[in-house]
């Protein structure tokens, strides 16, 4: 997974890279580098 620091965080939606299944990402960011970061599954 990339994750672009430069934006000061993001939230979005991907496909598991092993089982395709959606995670909910979350991330912020504190002069370039990663401050808080959440990967959670979302119910199907």
């Amino acid at each position: 997974m990339l994750l672009d620091l430069s934006s000061g965080g993001q939230h979005y939606i991907e496909d598991c890279e092993v089982c395709c299944n959606p995670i909910s990402i979350s991330f912020q960011t504190d002069d370039g580098n990663i401050s808080e970061f959440s990967a959670v599954p979302l119910q199907q």
